[in-house]
């Protein structure tokens, strides 16, 4: 037998310990003649016996006294390396989210949770692809869309609905609109975003959209809602992402009317498996800050 045969190792440990093929059969949920087996394998590899066989039992031979401790002290590594890693594991939470959602909902929320649950660390994988959970080592995510994703299971966390937004400088300076077309004369952070077409239509604007002011050309809500916030015109972003701003009074929302793509912000992990203590934890506390 030229290579260790590893699976008689757990085997030969049972043995040495409770002296017994019958009794280890039972502990490792074995036969006993499988026991015998591999013991005989083990055997065979060492070139020696390693058990005196008896009428009511079995005891270690010269050569099994030998290798014994070092099998047991092995086991006990490897059991707790494993240990470690698992424990590793189970206490940090990785979550994938996109920048603003991060940056402007989740991060002011997350202290509570970590001090709720402090054995457990919480990191942030800040993208906007679709990740795969498993080999990236992530555990859930926040995600725009409609809540259905092959192979996850969705839970809604905020609506996605957009409407305009601009600073108390800027309107002090430019004045406030009074009716939705005349945001069409002012200064449009992002005129040729897909977004403003549908507010406009929902805000009851017919007709061609003419916007007289150029803009920014950006596509990432958090640096939109700094400009706004600088003076630099007219945002539309997500309004619930920006509720402390707007409560605070550090943004204005100019109208009532939100507009939506039908896209919402969901939390979403894989189905079908049996969710960890913190994933547990962590759904549970994100869906009860989404909801106050």
């Amino acid at each position: 037998m030229s290579s260790l045969p590893l699976p008689a190792i757990r085997v030969f440990d049972s043995v040495a310990r409770l002296q017994n093929f019958t009794k280890a059969a039972e502990e490792l949920n074995m036969t006993q003649s499988a026991v015998s087996y591999q013991i005989k394998l083990l055997e065979e590899f060492a070139g020696a016996p390693l058990f005196h066989r008896r009428a009511r039992g079995v005891a270690l031979t010269d050569k099994g006294e030998l290798v014994a401790p070092v099998i047991r002290r092995s086991l006990a590594e490897l059991s707790e390396t494993f240990r470690a890693i698992r424990d590793k594991q189970n206490s940090v939470l990785v979550v994938s989210t996109m920048h603003t959602f991060a940056s402007n909902w989740l991060t002011s929320r997350i202290v509570d949770f970590q001090t709720r649950f402090p054995d457990i660390s919480v990191r942030f994988d800040i993208t906007s692809r679709l990740v795969d959970f498993a080999a990236e080592g992530i555990d859930c995510g926040v995600r725009m869309g409609q809540g259905r994703w092959p192979g996850l299971k969705s839970h809604l966390l905020l609506p996605g609905g957009f409407t305009p937004l601009a600073s108390p400088a800027y309107l002090e300076k430019h004045g406030r609109p009074q009716k939705p077309a005349d945001l069409l004369k002012y200064h449009l952070i992002t005129p040729d975003d897909d977004w403003w077409p549908l507010w406009f239509r929902q805000a009851g604007v017919e007709g061609p959209l003419v916007m007289t002011k150029p803009g920014f050309d950006i596509d990432t809500q958090q640096i939109i809602a700094n400009l706004a916030l600088s003076g630099g015109g007219v945002a539309l972003v997500s309004a619930a992402l920006f509720k402390t701003e707007i409560d605070s009074g550090r943004l204005v929302q100019l109208f009532d009317t939100c507009a939506s793509t039908g896209w919402d912000y969901h939390l979403v992990y894989p189905d079908g498996r049996q969710l960890s203590p913190k994933l547990r934890l962590f759904r549970d506390w994100i869906l009860e800050q989404a909801g106050a």
